[in-house]
C-alpha cells in the first residue's frame, strides 16, 4: 500500500520525497535512483515516483527549489512584513530561504552544476523568477503588467548572485551573505530610480 492519497497534490508529493532524499543528496548526489530510493522507504511506489517527476532529475531539481520557497514561506509566516521597508522584507525572505537551505549547501552545489548547461538555462530562470515571485508576493507587491515582471527579474539578479555567496559564506550568522544582499538591493534601487527618471524626460 503506498502513502499517496487522494487528499495529496502533485506538489505535495514531490516535496515529501525531495525531503526524505535530501540526507542521501551529500553521498549519492541528484540521482533518479536516489529519489527512488526515497520514495519507497517512505511509502511511494515507482508510479508515484514517475508521474511526479516526468521529466527526471529537471523535474526533481525543480521541485528542490520550490521546497525551498516553500520552507522559506513558512519560516516567514510569523512576520509581518507591514511592519519592515520594502528593502527589508526582500532582504528578511532571502536569509530565511538561506537559513533553510544552510543544511543542504552539497545539494545546493549540486544542483547549480545540473543548471549551468547553457540548455537548461531558461528553466533556471524561470526557477528563479518563481523565487523571486514567492518574495514580492509576500513583501505585499500588488503591482500589474511591466512593473510587476520588471520587480521580480530584478530580484532575480539579486538572488542569483547572492546564492553563489552564501554558498561560500562561512561567516557567523551569514554576515558575508547579509552584507551583499544590502549592497546588491541598494545597486538595484539606484537602477531603479535611474530608469524612472530616464522615463519620466
Amino acid at each position: 500500500m503506498t502513502k499517496t492519497t487522494p487528499k495529496q497534490t502533485t506538489s505535495q508529493i514531490r516535496a515529501d520525497i525531495i525531503d526524505a532524499a535530501l540526507p542521501d543528496i551529500v553521498f549519492d548526489g541528484w540521482s533518479l535512483s536516489t529519489i527512488e530510493n526515497a520514495a519507497t522507504k517512505n511509502g511511494y511506489d515507482a508510479l508515484t515516483v514517475k508521474a511526479a517527476f516526468p521529466d527526471g532529475i529537471t523535474d526533481i531539481l525543480d521541485a528542490f527549489a520550490d521546497l525551498a520557497d516553500q520552507e522559506m514561506l513558512k519560516a516567514l509566516a510569523g512576520t509581518n512584513a507591514d511592519d519592515l521597508r520594502v528593502r527589508d522584507r526582500i532582504k528578511t525572505a532571502l536569509i530565511a530561504r538561506f537559513t533553510y537551505l544552510n543544511d543542504h549547501k552539497e545539494a545546493v552545489k549540486e544542483s547549480l552544476k545540473f543548471w549551468l548547461n547553457p540548455l537548461r538555462k531558461p528553466r533556471a530562470a524561470k526557477i528563479v523568477w518563481r523565487t523571486a515571485d514567492h518574495i514580492w508576493n509576500w513583501a505585499g507587491d500588488t503591482s500589474a503588467d511591466y512593473n510587476r515582471y520588471s520587480k521580480r527579474t530584478l530580484l532575480s539578479g539579486i538572488i542569483a548572485p547572492s546564492t553563489l555567496v552564501w554558498l561560500n559564506d562561512h561567516s557567523e550568522d551569514m554576515i558575508k551573505t547579509s552584507d551583499f544582499i544590502d549592497a546588491r538591493i541598494a545597486n538595484v534601487m539606484t537602477l531603479g530610480k535611474t530608469i524612472n527618471k530616464f522615463k519620466s524626460q
